[in-house]
């Protein structure tokens, strides 16, 4: 029996500069996971887990765990990482031996809410099969492989942040330089010493989520066709990333809320932000912390100063259906 996990994330600052050419920051949150179980059996078997089981109690059962999870659970994830594993086995020169297995997976990390929920499970799965097949991958090529299994083969639009943080762990500095990127296929990435974060905190909705294909919108075309105000945008968010990095390594701790902060209030200028999202920032920044989205929506980050803010903020997050939670980043 092989067991395999992968992690939350959230992402700090960068954000949504890593799908167009950017550079980011980010962090695994181990609060929540995805698990994957990976064994021998007669057949190859993909088991379904419960958010794949088409089973409720009601129609307003039905209407509830849609909305909060959305249309798919993990079993295309995984046949679609299985697929893109083999032809990377195969273009790697790597012969797999026949050797059938029964793969399931469960998680506890919140979907819908930009937290990488959809990338742990591939993650975990993808780590499951190196050690079944005894193939092993460089980091930067396992977080390729995850983020071309949602792109290419599921065609979901993302970038490739939530799988390098995913893969590499801790805190990580990413820089996707279009250099990089097409010149040999992955960016730059440096880990970071998470002791040198502030008190972090992650909030994030108990409440509907929207799913970030409403966030992503069209900024992606405005992009492609050059508009001023997203190239800018997207070069003034990989600017914060570097910025956010020499913050980190000086303890500049208010230079670092600044950014955080910078990097919201710019996000708010080019996507259309629900009302729900905006409370939360709203509602962090009232007691004093700094506030940022921690993925495309439903879940925000930032740091807080002393036990009298944190619990502030727990207390006014309460009413909104807002849970708070210190991430746990290092094992």
């Amino acid at each position: 029996m092989i067991e395999t996990y992968a992690y939350a994330r959230a992402g700090l600052l960068g954000n949504p500069s890593d799908g167009y050419y950017g550079k980011t920051i980010s962090f695994v949150i181990r609060n929540f996971r995805a698990r994957v179980l990976l064994y021998p059996s007669a057949r190859l078997e993909i088991r379904p887990s419960k958010a794949d089981t088409p089973v409720f109690e009601s129609l307003d059962d039905l209407y509830e765990t849609t909305r909060w999870r959305g249309y798919y659970g993990g079993i295309r994830l995984l046949q679609a990482l299985i697929v893109r594993f083999m032809e990377y086995c195969r273009d790697q020169g790597i012969r797999l031996p026949h050797r059938n297995f029964t793969i399931e997976y469960d998680s506890n990390i919140p979907m819908r809410l930009g937290l990488g929920g959809s990338s742990a499970i591939i993650t975990a799965g993808l780590r499951a099969l190196c050690l079944y097949y005894g193939v092993q991958i460089p980091l930067h090529w396992q977080a390729d492989l995850v983020w071309k299994t949602e792109t290419l083969e599921l065609g979901v639009p993302a970038g490739p942040q939530d799988r390098v943080i995913q893969v590499y762990e801790g805190l990580v500095y990413m820089d996707f330089s279009r250099e990089l990127m097409e010149g040999r296929g992955y960016g730059h990435y440096e880990r970071l010493d998470p002791a040198l974060l502030p008190d972090m905190y992650v909030a994030y909705r108990t409440s509907l989520s929207e799913g970030t294909e409403v966030f992503h919108s069209n900024v992606r075309e405005r992009w492609r066709q050059g508009d001023p105000q997203v190239v800018e945008a997207m070069a003034t968010w990989a600017g914060f990333a570097e910025r956010g990095r020499q913050a980190l390594l000086e303890r500049d701790y208010d230079t670092l809320d600044a950014l955080i902060n910078l990097n919201f209030d710019l996000r708010a200028q080019i996507y259309r932000i629900s009302e729900g999202n905006l409370q939360m920032i709203e509602t962090a920044r009232r007691v004093g912390a700094s506030s940022n989205f921690a993925g495309s929506g439903g879940a925000i980050v930032g740091s807080y100063r002393g036990e009298k803010m944190f619990g502030e903020l727990v207390e006014a997050m309460r009413p909104l259906g807002v849970a708070v939670i210190r991430p746990q980043i290092l094992p």
